[in-house]
């Protein structure tokens, strides 16, 4: 028999699920609209599961599990592409869904309500923020190829001082007639587009990798 008090936990479970899930559908990420409403679904049915099961003992330990468990499953959307690490955000958002159904099947509607609509803030608005604390300042390493006998290498460390990018560290290898040289400078993306377009249009300069 589904006791209605039960039958709204789990339409609230749906609608929360929804609201975070149609914010990652929209920017196409591994866990989407379904996937998060179904998530958040079977927290709450496990809560409650657990209540009724375990009338006499300790429903804290149904919850345990489901955050040991629905860590694996935030485990598998996190990727390594290159030097990056991406998915991190999908990851915490699995995480968070749960947590809340969690919240719903425990009979917590307010908090789980402005618990919510805080996600909702994080998740649209502040990756402007982001974005913008991507502007200044960007990593870059730099890997150019001189000829050995090349007094090009002091106006390229000029360069970097002109365009205001910090050089954190520097690397030179010698290979036959070849001199290898190797920056890793942080700085705003425009200053590094300016430094790669005048190392490309330098005669002097063999190679350039970054």
């Amino acid at each position: 028999m589904v006791i209605p008090d039960d039958l709204i936990k789990l339409l609230a479970a749906i609608l929360v699920g929804g609201i975070i899930g149609a914010e990652r559908e929209f920017r196409d990420k591994a866990a989407g609209f379904r996937t998060l409403i179904l998530i958040c679904v079977g927290s709450t049915l496990f809560t409650l599961f657990s209540l009724r099961m375990n009338a006499d003992g300790d429903p804290t330990r149904m919850a345990a599990n489901i955050v040991t468990g629905i860590g694996f499953l935030g485990a598998g959307v996190i990727l390594r592409n290159g030097g990056r690490i991406t998915g991190l955000t999908t990851a915490a958002t699995i995480w968070l869904a749960a947590a809340l159904g969690v919240g719903i099947g425990g009979g917590f509607y307010t908090l789980v309500a402005v618990a919510t609509v805080l996600i909702a803030v994080v998740l649209m608005v502040f990756p402007r923020f982001e974005r913008w604390i991507d502007e200044q300042r960007a990593w870059h390493t730099y890997e150019i190829v001189l000829d050995v006998n090349s007094r090009k290498l002091r106006e390229i460390e000029g360069m970097f001082e002109e365009y205001q990018l910090r050089v954190r560290q520097r690397k030179r290898v010698r290979r036959g007639r070849d001199l290898i040289c190797t920056w890793a400078a942080h700085g705003r993306p425009k200053d590094h587009d300016l430094l790669v377009e005048r190392l490309l249009a330098d005669k002097d300069v063999k190679e350039i990798r970054f």
